[in-house]
């Protein structure tokens, strides 16, 4: 059995988003059961989850794109459902797939979505011009979106989806198929919208990103919240780290709990590395003259992930 969920952060008085007692179902098929979730402002919550977990579907029911079949969603205190023309106003939507208008420059998509969402003249003119600078796109402002690269694309795609300032922003796969420099550009733009005290739901199957924006993490699996932990603890909870000890020759066997050997490496779980890695040492006894290395291995989200995973199957 896996342990259950562990709260998040207690919400405040009116949090960037509320989520209680989500239902939405397909054919019949649930997808989102039951699910609670609060976010809180200057927050980055990632959401992770295999293939048909109810990522996206979550997402699209939090920006209004979907009705649910129970429940209720709140973006700072406004119902999604009741009051959608108010909710989509504060929320910025960034989709898996870029959707920009091909046929007009980088500067006009900004414009148009930014004026779509109510901006006007001094507004939209320093939000666009602020955009432009963050993203890397100021160079590209009069060329087509056609003639970009599938990596500035997805910045200004980005971009279109946060033009108009929204407190709630839902980035779903953000950076998929973008280069490795898009990709480190949009990370510091998410963190930089969270430390401004906006609210950010993140999808991602890069687990390496969730560690670079100190995300709290939240794994969905079979249309429920499986963990909601932040990064340390999933670590924590799900692995551990190991001493490795790398020997010229055969590595030997040695008496601890957990230990495998492979060719010439002994790995050894330990939750004590300082004071594990002098009994490690002593132990090997007469092959210590042959022993040439010893190292942490470090346990990170994507052997925690992995883990959880894996202990959900078993339930």
């Amino acid at each position: 059995m896996t342990p259950g969920p562990t709260p998040g952060p207690l919400p405040g008085p009116t949090p960037g988003l509320r989520i209680r007692g989500l239902v939405k179902s397909f054919g019949g098929r649930r997808v989102l059961d039951e699910v609670d979730l609060v976010v809180e402002r200057g927050e980055v919550v990632s959401l992770l989850g295999p293939n048909g977990a109810g990522k996206t579907t979550l997402v699209s029911v939090v920006a209004g794109l979907l009705r649910p079949d129970a429940g209720s969603v709140s973006v700072l205190g406004t119902d999604v459902v009741r009051a959608p023309r108010a909710a989509r106003g504060r929320i910025g939507l960034a989709a898996q797939d870029v959707a920009v208008y091909p046929t007009h420059t980088v500067e006009e998509n900004l414009r148009f979505f930014g004026a779509l969402a109510g901006l006007r003249r001094g507004e939209l003119r320093t939000s666009v011009d602020t955009l432009l600078e963050t993203l890397d796109l100021t160079p590209l402002r009069r060329r087509r979106a056609r003639e970009l690269s599938g990596g500035q694309q997805r910045r200004l795609h980005v971009g279109c989806a946060l033009v108009h300032r929204p407190r709630l922003i839902l980035l779903d796969e953000p950076t998929a198929g973008a280069d490795p420099q898009t990709r480190r550009g949009l990370l510091r733009q998410v963190r930089a919208l969270a430390d401004d005290g906006g609210t950010v739901l993140y999808t991602t199957h890069y687990l390496q990103e969730v560690e670079e924006l100190d995300a709290r993490v939240v794994v969905l699996g079979d249309g429920r919240v499986r963990e909601d932990a932040g990064v340390d603890q999933l670590i924590a909870r799900y692995t551990r780290s190991e001493l490795v000890l790398r020997f010229s020759g055969e590595a030997p066997e040695l008496p601890w709990p957990g230990a495998r050997v492979a060719g010439d490496t002994v790995f050894l779980p330990t939750d004590r590395p300082g004071v594990d890695l002098v009994k490690a040492v002593e132990l090997t006894g007469q092959d210590r003259e042959r022993l040439r290395a010893v190292e942490l291995s470090r346990a990170g989200l994507e052997a925690a992930y992995l883990e959880l995973l894996g202990a959900g199957r078993d339930e």
